[in-house]
């Protein structure tokens, strides 16, 4: 792994993880399904202008229009959508340790689904990430934490375990920042119609939320999915999950840093535990591969 790779790696697992804390700015003030919907249609408006000056086409391979709906809808739609509406009731630190369990669940998908074996170190790896898993959420759930927020956060990373799977073969074919574009259509589509069905437009316009709808349309939206589309096709999806690991520590500094989020004992302990198993579990499929 050269250089560029690690620095497009870090890049990318600060984005990602600083999107809890921008979408719980949000959802304090504005509906969430209908900021989501808004964001995802200016991001791919965006994606697909800057895809079509750069001579991409929307001509795609079959699998590419697959991967594009299946992501569109499991990433943007069903994961994020199911956290934005969470992070009403919970931490954004909380949806940012539970969502970083996906390399955990996508290792037990290549298991279960594709008979992918894992050597006796990235077993032990998916045990360590589910124990610290499970010690973070029975400590926040024994506080009086949201069950139903925590349990619309694991759907969540259950939909978003099937978008990774999803753009195994995405990268093949070219077009790749017209994938990015049009999968934020897909998913802004979905979720227009699901908050013209569910919510109510009452919108506080304010700074923070200015700032944060910016930001995450901008950066999380479309910067951090082109970095992970490009750092996949440089360096392959085993090596590019590793990042992954890095997820739970920057997700619960920024939320701390940013939103006053206040962290424990176990807390801290946890996402050390989740961390160690994400890197195990990787490193071993890494070695394998």
């Amino acid at each position: 792994m050269d250089l560029r790779a690690i620095g497009m790696g870090l890049l990318f697992a600060l984005i990602w993880s600083s999107a809890f804390t921008s979408a719980r700015i949000i959802v304090v003030d504005a509906p969430p399904l209908a900021s989501l919907a808004l964001r995802f249609f200016l991001s791919g408006l965006i994606g697909v202008t800057i895809a079509r000056a750069l001579g991409q086409s929307m001509r795609l391979t079959s699998e590419q229009w697959k991967a594009t709906f299946v992501f569109g809808m499991c990433q943007n739609a069903l994961y994020l959508g199911l956290n934005f509406y969470a992070m009403q009731t919970i931490e954004a630190s909380v949806a940012s340790i539970i969502a970083s369990s996906m390399p955990l669940m996508v290792a037990v998908a290549g298991w279960l689904l594709f008979k992918e074996r894992l050597p006796i170190f990235g077993m032990a790896g998916l045990v360590l990430g589910l124990v610290g898993v499970t010690m973070i959420m029975a400590t926040r759930i024994e506080a009086g934490v949201d069950a139903t927020g925590i349990a619309l956060c694991i759907i969540a990373a259950v939909a978003l375990t099937v978008a990774t799977l999803s753009m195994r073969n995405a990268s093949s074919g070219g077009n790749l920042l017209m994938i990015v574009g049009l999968q934020m259509l897909v998913g802004s589509a979905i979720l227009a119609i699901a908050s013209i069905a569910t919510e109510t437009f009452t919108v506080n316009f304010s700074s923070p939320l200015i700032v944060a709808f910016i930001y995450t349309t901008l950066a999380p939206g479309l910067l951090a999915t082109w970095i992970w589309f490009k750092l996949v096709e440089r360096i392959g999806a085993v090596r590019a999950a590793t990042f992954h690991f890095l997820n739970p520590f920057f997700g619960v500094a920024i939320a701390a840093v940013i939103l006053g989020e206040q962290l424990g004992l176990y807390d801290i302990v946890g996402v050390v535990i989740i961390a160690a198993g994400i890197l195990a579990v990787q490193l071993s499929r890494q070695t394998k591969a």
